[in-house]
């Protein structure tokens, strides 16, 4: 059993930066792929980012393209989520997740094991 804790929300204006981590526990998590998913009220939840096993291999969601980049340090076992120029439309909780396979994914399906969430605040 992962569990993984996500920290760094909060409330910031438009344009300002945050930076997002999730720490977890288990000491496998260099074998997971992680990704960051979001849900703004009233939302589906929805892709953000991910990342494979190793940190070499990357996706970002067309949305946050150029703003949003994902890393990871397995050292730490945390994964990050830069988000840069934030937009009142970035307001959203923001989760973590891992997936087994070690590969990354945008499928919510394909994540076995989820944070609680990070409140994430973009408004003036």
């Amino acid at each position: 059993q992962v569990q993984l804790v996500e920290s760094g929300g909060g409330l910031v204006q438009p344009g300002d930066s945050l930076r997002l981590s999730c720490a977890a526990s288990e000491g496998t998590f260099s074998t997971y792929a992680m990704g960051w998913f979001r849900q703004a009220l009233g939302k589906e939840r929805e892709f953000v980012a991910t990342i494979n096993w190793s940190g070499g291999s990357s996706n970002i969601a067309d949305s946050v393209r150029g703003r949003f980049t994902i890393s990871r340090d397995n050292a730490k076992a945390t994964v990050y989520l830069q988000m840069n120029s934030l937009k009142p439309e970035d307001t959203a909780v923001y989760y973590c997740a891992a997936a087994p396979s070690g590969y990354r994914s945008m499928r919510r399906e394909e994540y076995e094991y989820w944070g609680r969430g990070t409140q994430v605040t973009v408004s003036s």
